[in-house]
């Protein structure tokens, strides 16, 4: 055997019993696309980024899905609207920007979707982290876009939900149109901004549910949100952003929430002896949690036989709808109020998940004593609450959306605007 065929004997033999071992990478580059077919891996192998297609579907997009989960789960999706219709599509950088291309790479002119960032930078790297964020940055590892500003159906560890004053970006969930298609759906979930901020889940413009505001501890309607070991919720308000993100106190447990196509904001954890998610909590469960169920100035208690009743001082607007258990029209004051500051008070109605936020506002500095003086003073304020070092908080105008909490320290009192006959009987 010469020396040249002896060398290509080893050489094919290394191949045999010692193959290339070719290690997936984490990052899009201007000559490293993902194609359909390719994955990226994140450096910990926590997620993993590629094409796919829904059940019973055989349309293609590029999604994020945890990578050491065997039922892949998808937790965002880059062309929600747009889908690649064959396998030709590339996903590459061109012109600074992430670029999703439909004809396997061959022209910018058939993009099905793009990071859209102005930029001129010279080069520019999309890197899939450990977190699930995929973050475009520029050769000084600035950051241009980062997925994570842009969610789809789920909500992860690190994640905001909430509002960015300063360039109007939403970070709002929106469900899927179903199980088969990743295009906006009808269901959302999003910060309101308007009087003391609060979240809203939504079905196309109409509020369903309503977590009332975040009160130095948890959101008023969603009482039980930090009492879960697992993870810790965080509230965030500046002149810059107003936002809620919660961490994992155990990493080692696996946690996501998500919006489903049937408008339900689930908890959900994964169970790695039984291969499924649980279901831990869902923000939206009974007929008290449904926005303004009981109409205004009425209070919504699940256990009771009939769930709404109005606040005391106040009879049913239409009684013979209430007869037919049909609560929406809510209810209005038996007796008008004085108005001059001395003819009305106050009572107080205890535990319960605060009246809609869209009127209100927050007083700061001042005591519960001060708060029920400035409140008698005008005669559109309808009820305060304390807010505890923050001051106090007043309603304006109809109250709407109360519930009525059964366990310790699970609501808060407000102080309810009656004409002083009311109180005197």
């Amino acid at each position: 055997m010469t020396y040249d065929k002896m060398l290509r004997f080893l050489w094919l033999a290394a191949l045999i019993f010692f193959p290339i071992s070719c290690n997936s990478t984490d990052t899009v580059t201007p000559t490293q696309s993902v194609t359909d077919g390719a994955i990226l891996i994140s450096a910990g192998e926590n997620f993993a980024l590629g094409f796919f297609s829904p059940a019973n579907s055989t349309n293609r997009y590029v999604g994020i899905w945890y990578n050491k989960i065997p039922d892949r789960t998808v937790v965002w999706t880059a062309n929600r609207e747009n889908p690649v219709r064959h396998s030709s599509g590339v996903l590459t950088i061109n012109g600074g920007n992430l670029v999703l291309l439909n004809d396997g790479g061959h022209s910018i002119n058939n993009s099905l979707w793009s990071t859209n960032v102005p930029t001129s930078v010279n080069y520019s790297s999309a890197r899939l982290k450990d977190s699930g964020n995929l973050v475009l940055t520029d050769d000084h590892q600035r950051i241009l876009w980062e997925s994570f500003d842009y969610p789809t159906n789920t909500l992860l560890p690190g994640m905001k939900l909430g509002l960015n004053r300063q360039t109007g970006l939403n970070w709002n969930l929106t469900s899927w149109k179903s199980a088969d298609d990743p295009a906006p759906g009808e269901f959302s979930i999003g910060l309101d901004p308007l009087g003391v901020p609060q979240y809203f889940l939504k079905k196309g413009s109409r509020p369903i549910w309503r977590s009332g505001p975040w009160n130095s501890v948890r959101l008023s309607g969603a009482p039980d949100i930090n009492s879960d070991p697992v993870y810790r919720w965080s509230y965030v308000a500046n002149d810059e952003e107003i936002y809620l993100t919660y961490s994992g106190n155990n990493t080692s447990i696996t946690s996501r929430f998500f919006l489903d196509d049937s408008g339900s904001m689930r908890s959900l954890m994964w169970n790695d002896k039984n291969h499924r998610w649980n279901v831990m909590r869902g923000a939206n469960q009974d007929k008290c949690d449904q926005y303004a169920n009981c109409g205004a100035y009425g209070s919504c208690e699940p256990s009771r036989v009939a769930e709404c009743e109005c606040l005391m001082g106040f009879e049913p607007k239409t009684p013979g709808d209430w007869n037919l258990r049909d609560w929406a029209g809510g209810c209005v004051r038996r007796r008008s109020l004085d108005c001059d500051g001395k003819g009305d008070g106050f009572l107080r109605l205890a535990q319960v998940k605060v009246p809609d936020t869209s009127r209100s506002r927050v007083e700061p500095g001042l005591n519960l004593e001060a708060c029920k003086e400035e409140c008698l003073n005008n005669c559109s304020c309808t009820a305060y609450a304390s807010e505890g070092d923050r001051g106090c908080l007043m309603w304006y105008g109809d109250l709407v959306d109360i519930r009525v909490y059964t366990g310790d320290d699970e609501g808060q009192d407000i102080y309810t605007r009656l004409a002083a006959s009311e109180l005197g009987e």
